[in-house]
């Protein structure tokens, strides 16, 4: 496979949209482009399960004649975006990576973040790959098997949202809508060195609700941090269809950006106290605490003060996946991935008052989280403490413990205490594989998460390597 040239499949949606407005350059070309690194690529890492390039370039048509005549639709207009097929799309089927959806059943409506985008102009390319019903931290599934990392097909691109991560990571769109429940953005984020945002719980709407209830989150997937904004400006506000919703944020995610740090105080937390880190992860993130504090805020190394809440979070999220099965018979269940059978199954035996106790966990961890932040603007971890592994299993090879969240001890507690958290690319190990950077803030303090990871990422070229992948062989 030749690796393609440089084309406006490399550009961020800020410079597509900069282009546009100069005349520089056509939705048409940036969709063709986008449309021809999918059929060039994704053969090698699996990020796509549904393509509409006719729909697509349809669309492009029409956003070429609203910027030609000086009217665009909106802050997205004619930009290349791809959506996790968690979400409801109009037109499409919505599989959820499994073999029990139809694949007849077709969407009549949008989920709230998908009609935010189109509503503002956006070009839909398809639906991006999701191990079955988002269960999991990385992506495979029964129904469209592996998804692999643009720094390596062989290994993970992690998940559950992996398939936007690969899809930004090598310019199949410059945008993507992601799901995050106990790190699904953030997990192929730093996998594959890109960028996401999980933010506070009610910002993005979300309809139907997820059977994993207030843990799910809604988030832009991206390749800078500027873009991420932007997504996040378009998805935020109120939807009628999600009691949680919040209202539009009073300012601009966009405008936030040019806040920087320089006289935050920002904790700096290697292990929260509990957990292992890969020396290479740990030396890359030392790297990127010492940037923080040549970038004039004020680092103190302090771990919040909790003990690892997986027993909680894992009854918690074994009664979602519990409920996303209920209905279904013995048959059903043998098509689907054993590894969702068995948490189903355990979930199932939980009781009202195991759910109860963990739902309690949660909320000590929220309140003590909440004080937390009364000393501290920000909170950095790595994002992950290990680089990516082989793909198409859920641990590391040799792992002692079954289960994904052995391995994601930064992700899920902050999705347990609905905080805006997001991850960057902060370094690279020996063997060339992407490192993750996690900037957490209080609940509703997306605008300081973003503009801390913009001022990082501005002061560092990490976001700017390429994946081999697109590098002349």
């Amino acid at each position: 496979m030749s690796a393609p040239a440089r084309t406006t499949a490399d550009l961020s949606a800020t410079d597509l949209l900069a282009a546009y407005r100069a005349g520089e350059l056509s939705p048409v070309e940036a969709t063709r482009d986008a449309l021809d690194r999918i059929d060039r690529l994704d053969g090698a890492v699996n990020a796509f399960c549904l393509v509409d390039a006719e729909g697509a370039l349809a669309a492009a048509r029409e956003s070429e004649q609203r910027w030609r005549h000086g009217e665009p639709r909106g802050l997205l207009d004619g930009v290349p975006t791809s959506v996790k097929d968690i979400l409801l799309t109009i037109g499409w089927p919505t599989r959820r990576g499994s073999r029990t959806t139809p694949a007849d059943v077709i969407s009549e409506v949008d989920g709230p973040p998908v009609a935010r985008v189109r509503e503002h102009g956006a070009v839909l390319l398809g639906k991006t790959t999701t191990p079955e019903l988002a269960w999991k931290g990385v992506t495979d599934s029964p129904l469209t098997g592996v998804t692999g990392n643009p720094w390596d097909p062989a290994l993970t691109a992690g998940g559950s949202s992996g398939g936007s991560a690969a899809a930004v990571g090598l310019g199949m769109g410059a945008l993507s809508l992601g799901t995050d429940g106990g790190g699904s953005v953030r997990i192929p984020a730093a996998f594959t060195g890109t960028v996401a945002h999980k933010p506070t719980y009610g910002r993005v709407a979300h309809h139907p609700a997820s059977p994993f209830g207030t843990l799910a989150h809604v988030g832009p997937m991206t390749r800078t941090v500027a873009d991420a904004a932007l997504l996040l400006d378009v998805i935020s506000g109120f939807d009628a269809r999600d009691p949680w919703a919040l209202p539009a944020p009073a300012r601009s995610f966009t405008e936030t950006l040019a806040d920087g740090v320089a006289g935050l105080q920002i904790a700096v937390s290697p292990t929260l106290g509990y957990a292992t880190l890969d020396p290479e992860v740990a030396a890359a993130f030392e790297a990127a605490a010492d940037t923080f504090a040549a970038l004039g805020a004020t680092i103190e190394y302090a771990d919040p003060g909790f003990t690892d809440p997986v027993e909680a979070f894992e009854v918690l999220w074994f009664v979602g996946a519990a409920k996303t099965i209920e209905r279904l018979g013995p048959e059903q269940r043998a098509t689907m991935d054993p590894g969702l059978v068995e948490i189903a199954e355990q979930g199932a035996q939980a009781s009202a008052l195991d759910y109860l106790a963990a739902m309690a966990v949660r909320n000590d961890l929220g309140s003590l989280m909440g004080a937390f932040h009364r000393g501290y603007d920000l909170l950095l971890t790595p994002t992950l403490p290990i680089p990516a592994f082989p793909g198409g299993v859920e641990v590391p090879p040799g792992s002692p413990a079954p289960r994904w969240t052995s391995w994601t001890p930064f992700t899920y507690p902050f999705n347990m205490t609905q905080q805006p958290a997001a991850s960057v690319p902060c370094g690279f190990t020996t063997a060339g594989l992407p490192v993750g950077l996690q900037i957490v803030g209080p609940r509703h303090a997306d605008g300081m998460v973003l503009a801390a990871a913009h001022a990082y990422q501005q002061a560092t070229d990490w976001h700017r390597r390429r994946p081999p992948l697109l590098e002349p062989r």
